[in-house]
């Protein structure tokens, strides 16, 4: 083994990788960029959990129970009803995270020495966050029961407490999957455009066909929507896939509109085939478009909501969240797959999608054409 031979070809390597300041910026910048997004968005921490509450007691025993929430520093009354039947659509809304239902005969029942239930109806699609929320709801009534009932009886030697039922929707067992499996199909879709798109263009000015297409007499547009239809294609097959697998391996519900679902995948593609363009036209060779390709995606990852919430990121961090088009999608499809919500609800995000994807095509588009030029 001629150790001097491989000390040069792992120098001659070491300059072919550094010699581009693109693949610097990649290899050096990037992961610092990254580890600082990751701190903050690594957080399972609640913040606060916004609560609605009917409040059919009206008694001095049901304020200091609410009293008793609000000085929790986590949960927060936003809402103050009165009918329980509002709370379907605050939670379609994703106005609040949960309900709560206080009985007319609250005071009596405790003033019996019996257990009063209360009503907690809470929202499933997140099932970690479902699960992290009833917790701390049990800990509030817990210290309400030992500490403020004994205030509210100090002369009595015996009272009762306070319990909850809990109404679950749209995940009632809680069942992790039926949360993270509506964001793998649209991080596999994402995944998918992206990278077929960042090369299209790359391998054709490898393979030193690009000169022979732009000198034929198609126009750029023409030659942009060849390169882009054919994965655009390719993505709607795999969404038809992964759903397919999704609904029946999984068993994940599907309540909502496959169109409605169909309709928000080519808003999303709008964006993800726009940055994949875009790439191609900033990269030189097809392993310097994927290191920048997965620059992107893990940034679109950890800011979407997929495994961590948005609401418990710092405030600048959750700013950066809405210039992604994931984001949008993710809501989209957990509202379509476990809430069955139409475009009523969910009309902000197509609205965003459509935004953000017409404006990253268009700025793609105008890249392409001056690279051409």
């Amino acid at each position: 083994m001629n150790w001097s031979r491989i000390r040069e070809l792992v120098r001659k390597e070491f300059i072919q990788l550094l010699r581009d300041k693109r693949n610097r910026a990649v290899l050096f910048v990037a992961p610092i960029i990254q580890m600082l997004v990751f701190g903050y968005v690594v957080n399972y921490d609640i913040r606060t959990i916004r609560v609605a509450v009917v409040d059919y007691s009206h008694t001095l025993e049901s304020r200091k129970l609410m009293d008793a929430f609000e000085g929790s520093r986590i949960f927060s009354i936003t809402h103050f009803l009165n009918d329980e039947n509002k709370f379907e659509d605050l939670l379609l809304r994703g106005s609040v995270d949960m309900g709560m239902k206080i009985p007319r005969d609250l005071a009596p029942v405790i003033h019996r020495g019996q257990t009063a239930p209360i009503q907690i109806v809470a929202d499933g699609s997140m099932s970690n966050m479902a699960s992290l929320r009833m917790a701390y709801t049990t800990s509030v009534l817990d210290q309400f029961n030992r500490g403020m009932l004994r205030e509210l009886y100090p002369q009595q030697m015996k009272y009762g407490r306070i319990d909850m039922r809990i109404r679950t929707w749209y995940n009632p067992n809680l069942e992790s999957q039926h949360f993270f499996v509506p964001g793998i199909v649209a991080f596999v879709i994402m995944l998918i455009s992206l990278l077929l798109t960042s090369i299209a263009i790359i391998r054709e000015k490898e393979a030193g066909t690009m000169e022979q297409i732009i000198v034929t007499p198609l126009k750029s547009y023409e030659l942009i929507l060849g390169k882009t239809i054919p994965y655009a294609i390719i993505s709607i097959l795999q969404l038809m896939v992964v759903i397919v697998v999704a609904i029946y391996w999984f068993e994940i519900p599907l309540v909502g509109s496959i169109p409605l679902l169909f309709f928000a995948a080519c808003l999303f593609l709008l964006s993800t085939l726009g940055i994949g363009l875009f790439i191609s036209t900033i990269s030189k060779t097809q392993q310097q478009a994927m290191m920048t390709t997965f620059f992107f995606i893990l940034p679109f990852f950890m800011l979407s909501g997929f495994v961590f919430p948005i609401a418990n990121m710092p405030e600048v961090v959750q700013w950066f969240t809405y210039l992604n088009p994931l984001r949008y999608f993710l809501v989209i499809l957990r509202g379509i797959f476990l809430k069955g919500v139409g475009f009523d609800v969910l009309w902000p995000q197509y609205l965003s999608l459509a935004i953000l994807g017409g404006i990253v095509f268009s700025g793609a588009i105008a890249r392409f054409k001056k690279r051409l030029d």
